[in-house]
Protein backbone atom coordinates (compact mmCIF):
# COMPACT_ATOMS: atom_id res chain seq x y z
CA UNK A 1 0.00 0.00 0.00
CA UNK A 2 1.33 3.42 -0.91
CA UNK A 3 2.38 5.51 2.12
CA UNK A 4 0.57 8.46 0.54
CA UNK A 5 -2.71 6.61 0.26
CA UNK A 6 -3.97 7.91 3.57
CA UNK A 7 -2.61 10.95 5.32
CA UNK A 8 -3.28 13.12 8.34
CA UNK A 9 -4.05 16.12 6.17
CA UNK A 10 -7.71 17.14 6.01
CA UNK A 11 -9.58 18.23 2.93
CA UNK A 12 -12.04 21.02 3.73
CA UNK A 13 -15.10 20.88 1.49
CA UNK A 14 -17.89 23.46 1.54
CA UNK A 15 -21.17 22.12 0.18
CA UNK A 16 -23.47 24.76 -1.33
CA UNK A 17 -27.07 25.08 -0.18
CA UNK A 18 -29.19 22.33 -1.75
CA UNK A 19 -32.92 21.92 -1.51
CA UNK A 20 -35.51 19.16 -1.62
CA UNK A 21 -39.07 19.36 -2.80
CA UNK A 22 -41.50 18.12 -0.14
CA UNK A 23 -44.49 17.63 -2.40
CA UNK A 24 -46.26 20.74 -1.06
CA UNK A 25 -44.70 23.48 -3.18
CA UNK A 26 -41.95 24.07 -0.62
CA UNK A 27 -38.24 23.59 -0.92
CA UNK A 28 -36.47 22.02 2.03
CA UNK A 29 -32.78 22.89 2.55
CA UNK A 30 -30.56 19.82 2.60
CA UNK A 31 -27.29 21.02 4.08
CA UNK A 32 -24.93 23.93 4.14
CA UNK A 33 -22.23 21.65 5.30
CA UNK A 34 -18.52 21.38 6.15
CA UNK A 35 -17.16 17.87 5.69
CA UNK A 36 -13.68 16.57 6.40
CA UNK A 37 -12.05 13.58 4.74
CA UNK A 38 -8.88 12.09 6.20
CA UNK A 39 -7.12 11.36 2.94
CA UNK A 40 -5.56 13.27 0.07
CA UNK A 41 -8.19 14.43 -2.41
CA UNK A 42 -8.13 16.43 -5.65
CA UNK A 43 -9.55 19.91 -5.79
CA UNK A 44 -13.05 20.42 -7.10
CA UNK A 45 -11.67 21.92 -10.28
CA UNK A 46 -10.08 18.58 -11.13
CA UNK A 47 -13.44 16.77 -11.12
CA UNK A 48 -15.23 16.78 -14.47
CA UNK A 49 -18.73 18.18 -14.60
CA UNK A 50 -21.02 15.15 -15.06
CA UNK A 51 -24.72 14.47 -14.59
CA UNK A 52 -25.75 13.14 -11.22
CA UNK A 53 -27.26 10.02 -12.78
CA UNK A 54 -26.19 8.16 -15.86
CA UNK A 55 -28.69 7.26 -18.56
CA UNK A 56 -28.42 3.58 -17.65
CA UNK A 57 -30.38 1.82 -14.96
CA UNK A 58 -28.60 1.03 -11.71
CA UNK A 59 -29.82 -0.52 -8.50
CA UNK A 60 -28.85 -1.46 -5.01
CA UNK A 61 -29.09 -5.13 -5.76
CA UNK A 62 -28.00 -5.79 -9.29
CA UNK A 63 -25.15 -5.23 -11.71
CA UNK A 64 -24.80 -6.49 -15.23
CA UNK A 65 -21.32 -5.38 -16.18
CA UNK A 66 -18.59 -7.52 -17.66
CA UNK A 67 -14.94 -7.70 -16.75
CA UNK A 68 -13.91 -5.84 -19.90
CA UNK A 69 -16.08 -2.73 -19.60
CA UNK A 70 -13.40 -0.42 -18.30
CA UNK A 71 -13.98 3.24 -19.07
CA UNK A 72 -10.54 4.87 -19.67
CA UNK A 73 -11.55 8.30 -18.36
CA UNK A 74 -13.32 7.23 -15.17
CA UNK A 75 -10.89 4.37 -14.55
CA UNK A 76 -7.83 6.63 -14.73
CA UNK A 77 -9.35 8.97 -12.16
CA UNK A 78 -9.62 6.08 -9.69
CA UNK A 79 -6.19 4.69 -10.58
CA UNK A 80 -4.54 8.05 -9.95
CA UNK A 81 -6.55 8.89 -6.85
CA UNK A 82 -6.08 5.60 -5.01
CA UNK A 83 -2.77 4.48 -6.58
CA UNK A 84 -4.37 1.27 -7.88
CA UNK A 85 -2.16 -0.99 -10.05
CA UNK A 86 -3.11 -1.07 -13.74
CA UNK A 87 -2.60 -4.83 -14.08
CA UNK A 88 -4.02 -7.63 -11.92
CA UNK A 89 -1.68 -8.71 -9.11
CA UNK A 90 -0.67 -12.31 -8.56
CA UNK A 91 -1.83 -12.40 -4.94
CA UNK A 92 -4.94 -11.69 -2.88
CA UNK A 93 -2.68 -9.81 -0.49
CA UNK A 94 -2.95 -6.83 -2.88
CA UNK A 95 -6.60 -6.23 -1.97
CA UNK A 96 -7.00 -2.78 -0.48
CA UNK A 97 -9.31 -0.85 1.76
CA UNK A 98 -9.54 2.53 0.04
CA UNK A 99 -11.88 4.55 2.21
CA UNK A 100 -14.26 4.52 5.18
CA UNK A 101 -17.35 6.72 4.81
CA UNK A 102 -19.33 7.87 7.83
CA UNK A 103 -22.25 10.26 8.16
CA UNK A 104 -25.38 8.15 8.63
CA UNK A 105 -27.35 8.46 11.86
CA UNK A 106 -28.37 4.80 11.70
CA UNK A 107 -27.21 1.46 10.33
CA UNK A 108 -26.56 1.42 6.58
CA UNK A 109 -29.38 -0.50 4.90
CA UNK A 110 -28.72 -0.26 1.14
CA UNK A 111 -26.39 1.07 -1.55
CA UNK A 112 -26.76 2.06 -5.21
CA UNK A 113 -24.25 3.25 -7.80
CA UNK A 114 -25.71 6.03 -9.95
CA UNK A 115 -23.38 7.38 -12.60
CA UNK A 116 -20.64 9.42 -10.92
CA UNK A 117 -22.25 9.00 -7.51
CA UNK A 118 -22.85 6.39 -4.83
CA UNK A 119 -26.14 6.56 -2.91
CA UNK A 120 -26.42 5.06 0.56
CA UNK A 121 -29.45 4.86 2.84
CA UNK A 122 -29.91 3.99 6.47
CA UNK A 123 -32.19 3.02 9.33
CA UNK A 124 -32.02 6.71 10.23
CA UNK A 125 -34.25 7.54 7.19
CA UNK A 126 -31.54 9.57 5.45
CA UNK A 127 -30.03 9.10 1.99
CA UNK A 128 -26.49 10.36 1.34
CA UNK A 129 -25.00 11.09 -2.08
CA UNK A 130 -21.23 10.50 -2.27
CA UNK A 131 -19.29 11.93 -5.21
CA UNK A 132 -16.62 9.79 -6.84
CA UNK A 133 -13.69 9.35 -7.02
CA UNK A 134 -12.84 10.96 -3.65
CA UNK A 135 -16.29 10.03 -2.24
CA UNK A 136 -16.96 13.23 -0.34
CA UNK A 137 -20.49 13.84 0.94
CA UNK A 138 -22.20 15.71 -1.88
CA UNK A 139 -25.76 15.90 -0.53
CA UNK A 140 -28.11 14.41 2.03
CA UNK A 141 -31.85 13.98 1.57
CA UNK A 142 -34.78 11.77 2.52
CA UNK A 143 -38.30 11.73 3.82
CA UNK A 144 -40.63 9.13 5.33
CA UNK A 145 -41.35 7.08 8.39
CA UNK A 146 -38.99 4.22 9.10
CA UNK A 147 -35.91 2.73 7.52
CA UNK A 148 -35.03 3.26 3.86
CA UNK A 149 -34.89 -0.37 2.75
CA UNK A 150 -33.89 -0.15 -0.93
CA UNK A 151 -32.70 2.33 -3.56
CA UNK A 152 -32.74 2.05 -7.37
CA UNK A 153 -32.30 4.64 -10.11
CA UNK A 154 -33.62 4.94 -13.64
CA UNK A 155 -32.42 7.82 -15.80
CA UNK A 156 -32.99 11.02 -13.83
CA UNK A 157 -35.23 9.39 -11.20
CA UNK A 158 -34.40 7.70 -7.90
CA UNK A 159 -36.85 5.28 -6.30
CA UNK A 160 -36.63 4.56 -2.57
CA UNK A 161 -38.54 1.87 -0.66
CA UNK A 162 -39.46 2.51 2.95
CA UNK A 163 -40.51 0.72 6.08
CA UNK A 164 -43.77 2.70 6.03
CA UNK A 165 -44.81 0.55 3.02
CA UNK A 166 -44.38 3.36 0.48
CA UNK A 167 -42.13 3.87 -2.54
CA UNK A 168 -40.97 7.46 -3.05
CA UNK A 169 -39.92 8.89 -6.41
CA UNK A 170 -37.27 11.61 -6.58
CA UNK A 171 -36.44 13.55 -9.72
CA UNK A 172 -32.89 14.77 -10.13
CA UNK A 173 -32.75 18.27 -11.56
CA UNK A 174 -30.23 19.01 -14.28
CA UNK A 175 -29.67 22.46 -12.80
CA UNK A 176 -26.28 23.36 -11.36
CA UNK A 177 -27.58 22.75 -7.83
CA UNK A 178 -28.51 19.11 -8.60
CA UNK A 179 -31.76 19.42 -6.66
CA UNK A 180 -33.55 16.24 -5.58
CA UNK A 181 -37.29 16.74 -5.82
CA UNK A 182 -39.87 14.42 -4.31
CA UNK A 183 -42.28 14.13 -7.22
CA UNK A 184 -44.51 11.23 -6.23
CA UNK A 185 -45.26 8.39 -3.85
CA UNK A 186 -46.39 4.93 -4.89
CA UNK A 187 -49.19 4.07 -5.10
CA UNK A 188 -49.93 7.41 -6.73
CA UNK A 189 -52.99 9.52 -5.95
CA UNK A 190 -54.24 8.87 -9.48
CA UNK A 191 -53.99 5.13 -8.91
CA UNK A 192 -55.89 5.45 -5.63
CA UNK A 193 -58.69 7.53 -7.16
CA UNK A 194 -59.12 5.04 -9.98
CA UNK A 195 -59.62 2.08 -7.64
CA UNK A 196 -60.88 3.06 -4.20
CA UNK A 197 -64.60 3.11 -5.14
CA UNK A 198 -64.76 -0.56 -6.17
CA UNK A 199 -64.99 -3.15 -3.41
CA UNK A 200 -63.44 -5.73 -5.71
CA UNK A 201 -60.16 -3.77 -5.56
CA UNK A 202 -59.78 -4.44 -1.83
CA UNK A 203 -57.98 -7.46 -0.39
CA UNK A 204 -57.87 -8.89 3.13
CA UNK A 205 -54.51 -8.11 4.73
CA UNK A 206 -55.30 -9.25 8.23
CA UNK A 207 -58.40 -9.94 10.32
CA UNK A 208 -61.00 -7.17 9.98
CA UNK A 209 -58.64 -5.10 7.84
CA UNK A 210 -58.62 -4.54 4.09
CA UNK A 211 -56.44 -2.55 1.70
CA UNK A 212 -56.43 -1.76 -1.99
CA UNK A 213 -54.46 -4.42 -3.87
CA UNK A 214 -52.08 -1.75 -5.14
CA UNK A 215 -50.89 -1.05 -1.58
CA UNK A 216 -48.24 -2.93 0.34
CA UNK A 217 -49.42 -3.83 3.85
CA UNK A 218 -45.98 -4.01 5.44
CA UNK A 219 -42.39 -2.82 5.01
CA UNK A 220 -41.08 -2.84 1.43
CA UNK A 221 -37.81 -4.73 1.66
CA UNK A 222 -36.45 -4.67 -1.91
CA UNK A 223 -36.71 -3.16 -5.39
CA UNK A 224 -35.52 -4.28 -8.81
CA UNK A 225 -35.76 -2.68 -12.26
CA UNK A 226 -36.11 -4.36 -15.66
CA UNK A 227 -37.62 -3.57 -19.07
CA UNK A 228 -39.47 -0.44 -18.03
CA UNK A 229 -40.87 -2.02 -14.86
CA UNK A 230 -40.11 -1.73 -11.16
CA UNK A 231 -40.66 -4.77 -8.94
CA UNK A 232 -41.21 -4.37 -5.21
CA UNK A 233 -41.06 -7.12 -2.60
CA UNK A 234 -42.48 -6.77 0.88
CA UNK A 235 -42.74 -8.38 4.27
CA UNK A 236 -46.45 -8.69 3.43
CA UNK A 237 -45.36 -11.65 1.19
CA UNK A 238 -46.43 -9.95 -2.06
CA UNK A 239 -44.56 -8.98 -5.20
CA UNK A 240 -45.90 -5.91 -7.00
CA UNK A 241 -45.18 -4.74 -10.54
CA UNK A 242 -45.11 -1.02 -11.40
CA UNK A 243 -44.78 0.65 -14.81
CA UNK A 244 -42.09 3.33 -14.76
CA UNK A 245 -43.66 5.42 -17.54
CA UNK A 246 -46.79 6.36 -15.60
CA UNK A 247 -45.99 4.87 -12.14
CA UNK A 248 -49.08 2.68 -12.33
CA UNK A 249 -49.31 -0.57 -10.36
CA UNK A 250 -49.96 -3.36 -12.88
CA UNK A 251 -49.93 -6.51 -10.75
CA UNK A 252 -49.89 -7.78 -7.20
CA UNK A 253 -48.72 -11.38 -6.74
CA UNK A 254 -49.13 -13.43 -3.57
CA UNK A 255 -45.62 -14.75 -4.03
CA UNK A 256 -44.50 -16.43 -0.80
CA UNK A 257 -45.60 -17.89 2.52
CA UNK A 258 -43.33 -15.53 4.44
CA UNK A 259 -41.60 -12.18 4.03
CA UNK A 260 -39.79 -11.38 0.77
CA UNK A 261 -36.21 -10.38 1.53
CA UNK A 262 -34.67 -9.72 -1.87
CA UNK A 263 -35.40 -9.40 -5.60
CA UNK A 264 -33.32 -9.53 -8.75
CA UNK A 265 -34.49 -9.27 -12.39
CA UNK A 266 -32.46 -10.64 -15.30
CA UNK A 267 -33.23 -11.86 -18.83
CA UNK A 268 -36.97 -11.35 -18.37
CA UNK A 269 -37.11 -13.42 -15.16
CA UNK A 270 -37.66 -11.97 -11.67
CA UNK A 271 -36.29 -13.95 -8.73
CA UNK A 272 -37.75 -13.43 -5.26
CA UNK A 273 -35.97 -14.69 -2.14
CA UNK A 274 -38.03 -15.28 0.97
CA UNK A 275 -37.92 -16.18 4.63
CA UNK A 276 -39.95 -19.26 3.66
CA UNK A 277 -36.69 -20.81 2.42
CA UNK A 278 -37.46 -20.57 -1.30
CA UNK A 279 -36.32 -18.57 -4.30
CA UNK A 280 -39.12 -18.29 -6.87
CA UNK A 281 -38.77 -17.38 -10.54
CA UNK A 282 -41.46 -15.25 -12.19
CA UNK A 283 -41.84 -14.29 -15.85
CA UNK A 284 -44.21 -13.34 -18.61
CA UNK A 285 -45.27 -15.68 -21.37
CA UNK A 286 -43.20 -15.59 -24.55
CA UNK A 287 -46.44 -15.30 -26.53
CA UNK A 288 -47.73 -12.50 -24.27
CA UNK A 289 -44.72 -10.31 -23.43
CA UNK A 290 -47.00 -7.63 -21.96
CA UNK A 291 -49.18 -10.04 -20.04
CA UNK A 292 -49.20 -10.96 -16.37
CA UNK A 293 -46.32 -12.64 -14.57
CA UNK A 294 -46.62 -16.29 -13.63
CA UNK A 295 -44.54 -18.73 -11.62
CA UNK A 296 -41.80 -20.31 -13.75
CA UNK A 297 -40.07 -22.37 -11.10
CA UNK A 298 -39.18 -22.84 -7.44
CA UNK A 299 -35.56 -23.04 -6.35
CA UNK A 300 -35.61 -24.92 -3.08
CA UNK A 301 -33.28 -23.85 -0.29
CA UNK A 302 -32.70 -25.46 3.09
CA UNK A 303 -35.80 -26.32 5.08
CA UNK A 304 -36.81 -23.66 7.62
CA UNK A 305 -33.86 -21.45 6.59
CA UNK A 306 -34.54 -17.91 5.36
CA UNK A 307 -33.03 -16.91 2.01
CA UNK A 308 -31.84 -13.35 2.64
CA UNK A 309 -30.16 -12.48 -0.66
CA UNK A 310 -30.34 -13.52 -4.31
CA UNK A 311 -28.08 -12.64 -7.27
CA UNK A 312 -27.83 -13.80 -10.88
CA UNK A 313 -24.87 -14.16 -13.24
CA UNK A 314 -24.65 -11.72 -16.14
CA UNK A 315 -25.91 -14.30 -18.65
CA UNK A 316 -28.83 -15.20 -16.38
CA UNK A 317 -27.85 -18.86 -16.28
CA UNK A 318 -26.75 -19.20 -12.64
CA UNK A 319 -28.73 -18.06 -9.59
CA UNK A 320 -27.18 -17.81 -6.12
CA UNK A 321 -29.08 -17.57 -2.83
CA UNK A 322 -27.60 -16.64 0.53
CA UNK A 323 -29.20 -18.23 3.59
CA UNK A 324 -29.49 -17.41 7.26
CA UNK A 325 -27.53 -20.61 7.99
CA UNK A 326 -24.44 -19.17 6.27
CA UNK A 327 -24.74 -21.27 3.10
CA UNK A 328 -24.53 -20.04 -0.49
CA UNK A 329 -26.67 -22.18 -2.79
CA UNK A 330 -26.39 -22.20 -6.58
CA UNK A 331 -28.86 -23.25 -9.29
CA UNK A 332 -28.26 -23.60 -13.04
CA UNK A 333 -31.01 -22.66 -15.50
CA UNK A 334 -31.76 -24.24 -18.87
CA UNK A 335 -31.64 -22.06 -21.98
CA UNK A 336 -35.38 -21.33 -21.82
CA UNK A 337 -35.22 -20.12 -18.20
CA UNK A 338 -38.04 -22.39 -17.09
CA UNK A 339 -36.15 -25.11 -15.23
CA UNK A 340 -33.35 -24.97 -12.65
CA UNK A 341 -31.15 -27.58 -11.00
CA UNK A 342 -29.02 -27.31 -7.88
CA UNK A 343 -25.28 -27.18 -8.64
CA UNK A 344 -23.64 -26.19 -5.34
CA UNK A 345 -24.04 -25.68 -1.62
CA UNK A 346 -21.15 -23.96 0.15
CA UNK A 347 -20.82 -23.16 3.84
CA UNK A 348 -19.66 -19.60 3.28
CA UNK A 349 -19.97 -17.99 6.72
CA UNK A 350 -20.35 -18.97 10.36
CA UNK A 351 -23.42 -16.76 10.63
CA UNK A 352 -26.25 -15.58 8.37
CA UNK A 353 -25.53 -14.23 4.89
CA UNK A 354 -27.12 -10.80 4.61
CA UNK A 355 -25.97 -9.60 1.18
CA UNK A 356 -24.31 -10.68 -2.06
CA UNK A 357 -23.19 -9.18 -5.36
CA UNK A 358 -21.65 -10.48 -8.59
CA UNK A 359 -18.99 -8.91 -10.78
CA UNK A 360 -18.20 -11.14 -13.75
CA UNK A 361 -16.73 -14.36 -12.39
CA UNK A 362 -16.43 -13.03 -8.84
CA UNK A 363 -19.14 -13.50 -6.20
CA UNK A 364 -19.01 -11.50 -2.96
CA UNK A 365 -20.97 -12.44 0.17
CA UNK A 366 -21.49 -10.31 3.29
CA UNK A 367 -22.50 -11.75 6.62
CA UNK A 368 -23.66 -11.16 10.18
CA UNK A 369 -20.20 -12.40 11.17
CA UNK A 370 -18.92 -8.96 9.99
CA UNK A 371 -16.85 -10.41 7.14
CA UNK A 372 -17.04 -10.40 3.33
CA UNK A 373 -15.96 -13.52 1.42
CA UNK A 374 -14.67 -13.32 -2.15
CA UNK A 375 -15.44 -16.33 -4.35
CA UNK A 376 -14.34 -17.41 -7.82
CA UNK A 377 -17.33 -18.81 -9.70
CA UNK A 378 -16.55 -22.23 -11.17
CA UNK A 379 -18.64 -24.40 -13.52
CA UNK A 380 -20.19 -26.42 -10.69
CA UNK A 381 -19.22 -24.57 -7.55
CA UNK A 382 -17.39 -21.75 -5.79
CA UNK A 383 -13.76 -21.40 -4.73
CA UNK A 384 -12.90 -19.05 -1.89
CA UNK A 385 -10.10 -16.67 -2.83
CA UNK A 386 -10.26 -14.04 -0.08
CA UNK A 387 -11.84 -12.79 3.12
CA UNK A 388 -12.36 -9.11 3.94
CA UNK A 389 -12.45 -8.04 7.56
CA UNK A 390 -12.83 -4.49 8.79
CA UNK A 391 -16.45 -3.79 9.64
CA UNK A 392 -17.46 -3.70 13.29
CA UNK A 393 -21.01 -4.85 12.56
CA UNK A 394 -22.92 -7.18 10.20
CA UNK A 395 -22.46 -6.44 6.48
CA UNK A 396 -25.96 -5.49 5.32
CA UNK A 397 -25.32 -4.54 1.68
CA UNK A 398 -22.74 -4.95 -1.08
CA UNK A 399 -22.38 -3.28 -4.46
CA UNK A 400 -19.71 -3.76 -7.14
CA UNK A 401 -18.65 -0.93 -9.45
CA UNK A 402 -20.14 -1.32 -12.94
CA UNK A 403 -16.80 -0.48 -14.59
CA UNK A 404 -13.48 -2.22 -14.16
CA UNK A 405 -10.84 -0.18 -12.34
CA UNK A 406 -7.27 -1.13 -13.21
CA UNK A 407 -7.02 -4.89 -13.00
CA UNK A 408 -10.08 -5.23 -10.79
CA UNK A 409 -13.17 -3.45 -9.49
CA UNK A 410 -14.37 -1.43 -6.52
CA UNK A 411 -16.51 -3.13 -3.90
CA UNK A 412 -18.71 -0.99 -1.64
CA UNK A 413 -19.94 -2.49 1.64
CA UNK A 414 -22.51 -1.03 4.04
CA UNK A 415 -22.79 -2.22 7.62
CA UNK A 416 -24.88 -1.99 10.75
CA UNK A 417 -21.83 -0.22 12.24
CA UNK A 418 -23.15 2.87 10.32
CA UNK A 419 -20.17 2.97 7.95
CA UNK A 420 -19.54 2.32 4.26
CA UNK A 421 -16.18 0.88 3.26
CA UNK A 422 -14.66 0.88 -0.20
CA UNK A 423 -12.39 -1.97 -1.33
CA UNK A 424 -10.43 -2.73 -4.48
CA UNK A 425 -10.80 -6.35 -5.59
CA UNK A 426 -8.59 -7.70 -8.43
CA UNK A 427 -9.75 -9.95 -11.24
CA UNK A 428 -7.94 -13.26 -11.66
CA UNK A 429 -6.53 -15.07 -14.67
CA UNK A 430 -6.61 -18.85 -14.99
CA UNK A 431 -3.22 -19.27 -13.36
CA UNK A 432 -4.26 -17.43 -10.23
CA UNK A 433 -7.55 -19.30 -10.09
CA UNK A 434 -5.80 -22.66 -10.14
CA UNK A 435 -3.40 -21.53 -7.48
CA UNK A 436 -6.16 -20.15 -5.26
CA UNK A 437 -8.33 -23.25 -5.72
CA UNK A 438 -5.85 -25.12 -3.54
CA UNK A 439 -6.08 -22.65 -0.66
CA UNK A 440 -7.67 -24.19 2.42
CA UNK A 441 -10.01 -22.31 4.73
CA UNK A 442 -7.16 -22.04 7.22
CA UNK A 443 -4.78 -20.50 4.73
CA UNK A 444 -7.18 -18.18 2.92
CA UNK A 445 -5.60 -14.75 2.72
CA UNK A 446 -7.39 -11.88 4.40
CA UNK A 447 -7.93 -8.23 3.54
CA UNK A 448 -7.74 -6.07 6.66
CA UNK A 449 -9.23 -2.57 6.69
CA UNK A 450 -6.86 0.21 7.64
Amino acid sequence: MSPNMFSCSHFHLLIPNLFLYNGKNHHIPIYHHHHFITMNTPSLTELPSTPLLSTTTTSSISNTSSDNDESPVSSNRFLDHYNIPKTPPSSCSSYRSLSVLTGHDGSVSCLAICGEFVLSASHGKDIIVWQQPDLHMFAKFGQGDGTVKAVVSVGNKVFTAHQDSRIRVWRVSRSSENIFKLVDTLPTTKDYLGKFMKQSNYVQTRRHHKRLWIEHADSISCLSVSNGLIYSGSWDKTLKVWRIKDLKCLESIKAHDDAINDLIACKGIVYSASADGKVKAWGRSVTEPNGSHSLKGILEGHKDVSVNSVVVSDDGMVVYGGGSDGYVMGWLSNKDFDSWKSICEVKAHKMAIMSMCIKGEILCSGSSDKSICIWKREVIGLTKIGVIKGHEGPVKCLQASPNSIGGGFLLYSGSLDKSIRVWWVPHYDDGVNKQDSNISDQSTRMMISV
